[in-house]
C-alpha cells in the first residue's frame, strides 16, 4: 500500500534524490571545516519561505504558500553567496557571519509570515520536514536542483577537492578558486532548499554531514567516502520516510536519528576491527618469498 500511495511515491522519490545528493556536498563543506554552513543557510531560507508566502498572499494565488521553495531558493543562494563573500575577505570571522544568519533568519521569518497574515505554525513543516507537503511541483523542482547538485558535486569533483584540502595550492596552480568556492557555496544553498520539505530546515545539515561521519569512520579514501556517504544518506532517508508512514513521527526527526544511530553503530565497529586486523598474524610482503627462517625455541634446543 505504500507503494501505490501517490502522496508516498513523491515523497520516497524526493528523499531518494536528496538522500543521494546532500552527502556529495556536505563531504566537502567537512573537507572545508565548515560542518554548521547548512544550518547557516536553512536559518536565511527560512526568511525566503516567508517571503514567498508574502508574495503569493499579495498576489492572490492559491495556495498561498505556491512561491515558498522558489523564495528560499533566492533567499538561500544569496545568504551562501555573502558568507562567502564575508569569510573571503576577512573583514569578519565566518562563525560570526554564521550567527548572524542564524538569529537573522528566524527573527525574519517569523516577522514575515506574520505580515503576511500567516503564522509561525506554518512554518512548522518546512523547519522539521513534512511529506504531506511534498506536492508534484516540488517534486520536480527537487528532481533539478537534485541534478545540477550532482552535476556540479561529481562533475567538479577533483576541482573543488583541491580547493576544499588545500586553498593555496589550488591558488598557486592557477585554479579559478573564487568561482569554485562560490559554487560550493551556491550548491550548499541548493541542497539546502531541496531538502527543505524532506527533512526540515533546522536538521538538513544533519544530512549533509552525519553520513560523512559515518562513511569517514569506515573508508580513507575521498572518493569512497563520497560514494558511502551517499549510501548512507539514501538508506536513512528511504527507511527513515518508511517508518513515518506506519507510525506518525516527524520524518526529519526520524532520519537524523536513524544517521546518528548509524554512525554509532560504526564508531564502535571501527575500534574492533583495527583491533581484530593488527592481531592477526601476516605476512607484510605475501609476494617475496621469503629467505631467511626464524628457529623456534625447541629447533633450537634440540
Amino acid at each position: 500500500m505504500m507503494f501505490t500511495d501517490p502522496l508516498m511515491q513523491r515523497a520516497l522519490i524526493a528523499a531518494l534524490l536528496v538522500g543521494a545528493a546532500a552527502p556529495v556536498v556536505g563531504t566537502y563543506l567537512v573537507q572545508r571545516r565548515l560542518s554548521l554552513l547548512g544550518d547557516g543557510i536553512g536559518h536565511i531560507a527560512l526568511t525566503g519561505v516567508a517571503l514567498g508566502w508574502l508574495v503569493g498572499s499579495l498576489l492572490g494565488l492559491r495556495p498561498h504558500d505556491v512561491l515558498t521553495v522558489p523564495g528560499a531558493v533566492v533567499l538561500a543562494v544569496i545568504g551562501s553567496v555573502l558568507i562567502e563573500v564575508v569569510r573571503r575577505r576577512g573583514r569578519t570571522s565566518g562563525d560570526l557571519a554564521l550567527a548572524l544568519m542564524f538569529y537573522g533568519g528566524v527573527a525574519g521569518g517569523v516577522l514575515i509570515i506574520g505580515i503576511a497574515g500567516g503564522t509561525s505554525g506554518n512554518l512548522m513543516a518546512y523547519l522539521f520536514g513534512s511529506i504531506s507537503t511534498v506536492s508534484t511541483t516540488d517534486l520536480w523542482l527537487t528532481v533539478v536542483l537534485s541534478l545540477i547538485i550532482l552535476g556540479v558535486g561529481l562533475g567538479l569533483r577533483t576541482a573543488l577537492f583541491a580547493v576544499s584540502h588545500d586553498e593555496e595550492f589550488a591558488i598557486a596552480s592557477g585554479m579559478p578558486v573564487w568561482l569554485l568556492n562560490m559554487a560550493v557555496a551556491i550548491v550548499s544553498a541548493l541542497t539546502v532548499t531541496v531538502a527543505m520539505r524532506v527533512v526540515g530546515l533546522l536538521l538538513v545539515s544533519a544530512l549533509m554531514i552525519v553520513p560523512v561521519a559515518v562513511a569517514q569512520q569506515l573508508t580513507h579514501s575521498f572518493r569512497r567516502t563520497m560514494l558511502l556517504a551517499s549510501v548512507v544518506g539514501v538508506v536513512v532517508c528511504v527507511v527513515g520516510l518508511s517508518i513515518t508512514y506506519w507510525y506518525n513521527v516527524s520524518p526529519g526527526a526520524t532520519i537524523v536519528v536513524l544517521a546518528i544511530v548509524v554512525y554509532l553503530a560504526a564508531a564502535l565497529v571501527r575500534p574492533l576491527a583495527h583491533r581484530r586486523q593488527a592481531l592477526a598474524a601476516h605476512d607484510p610482503h605475501p609476494d617475496i618469498p621469503d629467505d631467511v627462517r626464524v628457529a623456534t625455541p625447541v629447533e633450537e634446543c634440540g
